[in-house]
């Protein structure tokens, strides 16, 4: 599959989104797939194992991740309650659960600001001395991590999305990719639409400049759950370990 090579630069006027997001760096064919046909939610299975692709940090990255060693993320924001399981593969073993993998999470908050930056042209709400939604888990023999957070809200030339970045027990990097959501009638994204903004100038997955080219949806999780009881995010990403 042929994958982009840049993320052209977005001007974004409203006051609390990022002015700028980076280019994306994007991984070979070679590296992303192995096997012919994909999961809709990024799995695998017996007959088939796809690695998970990789996709630009952001402009945002943690940048003490080892600090926030935690499986709740939430630190006061609020927003509708979600529940974070993702579960790593090694792309070198058929998939099969890779434990003791660390993994990093981070998103924006309801309003579409990230902790630890603003401040400056890219994000005016400054959240410099703050480090909610971020955190860091080490997966279980199953290769589990699990994280409670908010749903995360969107900003301008981005759709709702999750950043992640995996490493071996050794610290060595793995992976950076991203999760994308579902959308439609029905899904989480719809229904939560947008918080306080609703979903007018949001930028869908066919459209975003990160998912546009997933045409297997292999970086689509599973969502399910509503705005009363909090929703539920499942995603198999399987690297090279």
């Amino acid at each position: 599959m042929e994958r982009k090579n840049f993320l052209r630069s977005l001007l974004i006027g409203a006051v609390s989104t990022p002015a700028v997001i980076n280019a994306c760096k994007k991984s070979s064919a070679a590296d992303e797939t192995v096997g012919v046909t994909t999961t809709p939610t990024g799995g695998s299975s017996a007959s088939n194992c796809v690695v998970a692709p990789t996709e630009t940090e952001g402009p945002f990255p943690t940048k003490a991740p080892a600090s926030y060693v935690r499986s709740d993320i939430t630190d006061g924001q609020t927003g509708y309650k979600l529940t974070a399981k993702i579960t790593i593969g090694n792309s070198n073993n058929n998939c099969s659960a890779l434990a003791g993998a660390i993994v990093d999470i981070w998103h924006c908050d309801a309003e579409g600001n990230y902790s630890e930056y603003g401040g400056t042209s890219m994000q005016s709400t400054n959240y410099q001395s703050v480090h909610f939604l971020r955190g860091r888990q080490t997966t279980d023999t199953n290769g589990l991590v699990t994280f409670t957070s908010i749903f995360p809200g969107w900003y301008s030339g981005r759709a709702t999305h999750i950043h992640v970045h995996v490493y071996n027990a050794s610290g060595k990097s793995l992976k950076v990719t991203q999760i994308a959501f579902p959308e439609g009638s029905g899904t989480a994204v719809a229904l939560v639409n947008g918080y306080k903004k609703g979903l007018s100038g949001y930028t869908y997955n066919k459209n975003d400049n990160v998912f546009s080219d997933d045409t297997s949806g292999i970086e689509i999780a599973t969502v399910t759950g509503n705005t009363t009881s909090g929703f539920e995010l499942k995603i198999q990403l399987s690297v090279p370990a």
